[in-house]
């Protein structure tokens, strides 16, 4: 059990190493990889039917699951392999330093007056309706992927890994991705996707509180973190981007929220931290070097959490 625990420990390091020095690799990524495969088996399963949509999710994150698991399973009489399959998968399911690097794309098109270059860049990071959006509303959207894609993109799936180990990094991560692909309230999806919408509200639960607390300690303002986030998080329609937003509305002083627009589709969201100022462009910059800190403080938080898994685990296999 200590071999496990210091095999996960060293790849999860090694991993979200690789992440913050390579990012996202360009070509053969598994999780697109992955996307491919789930869209197939929609394509063969699609029905306007909650049902099938559950088929749908079973099929793909319990398969991508599984076969983590297999693989772990292989790997585990060989400490190298170990630290390897853990690396690999860590490092293939994290998109902290891409999520970086699409934030700063709009934030330095924005800074350089170009509006069009950065309403271009913004599909890469979020699915709003760019052309509705002036500059500072850009601003906005760009601060607001950042919080939520610091919690779906990084820290759940450490968590998920620190309790699970590479099948629970790989699973968090195809239930992340197909709620990406089909959880959304479209007309196709509205019925099928609502298993994998859910499921994702569920498996992000926990990584998204730690977010939020992760962003209150390592924020700029704690303390206005600590009263948007326990004020304003349950206003907002998601259970899970509600506290994250909430609380990097807070850390940068900031005012989030507001009228949204979604490929033709208008929301109006309540405002989180009203008696903040609204988002400028320089507040880009500042939420993603909140994202790294946080995302830092979550690795450390996985590794601690694995340990104390690891020997509660042992106490009760020597009862």
């Amino acid at each position: 059990m200590r071999a496990d625990h210091l095999g996960f420990a060293c790849g999860a390091a090694l991993g979200f190493a690789g992440d913050l020095l390579f990012g996202d690799p360009r070509r053969g990524h598994p999780v697109a990889a992955f996307g491919r495969a789930a869209h197939a088996v929609e394509q063969r399963l699609w029905r306007d039917h909650r049902g099938t949509g559950a088929l749908h999710t079973l099929l793909c994150a319990g398969g991508a699951g599984h076969g983590a698991g297999l693989l772990a399973r292989t790997a585990r009489p060989s400490p190298a392999a170990r630290v390897a399959l853990t690396a690999a998968a860590t490092w293939a399911v994290l998109g902290g330093t891409s999520l970086g690097r699409e934030a700063r794309a709009v934030g330095g098109a924005l800074a350089a007056g170009d509006l069009a270059a950065a309403r271009k860049r913004l599909p890469h990071l979020c699915g709003r309706d760019p052309q509705a959006l002036d500059e500072q509303q850009i601003a906005r959207a760009v601060v607001e992927s950042v919080a939520e894609n610091t919690s779906d993109a990084v820290v759940g799936a450490l968590v998920w890994g620190a309790l699970g180990g590479v099948p629970g990094l790989v699973g968090f991560r195809a239930v992340n991705t197909l709620d990406a692909m089909v959880g959304h309230k479209s007309a196709r999806y509205r019925r099928f996707g609502w298993a994998s919408a859910r499921l994702d509200d569920v498996a992000g639960w926990p990584g998204a509180r730690l977010t939020a607390a992760l962003a209150v300690l390592a924020g700029p303002d704690p303390r206005g973190a600590l009263r948007v986030a326990r004020r304003d998080a349950s206003r907002h329609p998601s259970p899970n981007a509600g506290p994250v937003e909430a609380a990097f509305a807070g850390a940068l002083g900031v005012r989030l929220g507001g009228t949204l627009a979604y490929a033709g589709r208008v929301e109006h969201r309540p405002v989180l931290g009203a008696e903040n100022r609204p988002v400028e462009v320089v507040d880009v910059e500042r939420a993603v070097r909140l994202s790294r800190r946080v995302s830092v403080l979550a690795l450390g938080t996985a590794l601690l959490t694995r340990t104390v898994v690891a020997t509660v685990t042992r106490r009760k296999r020597c009862r």
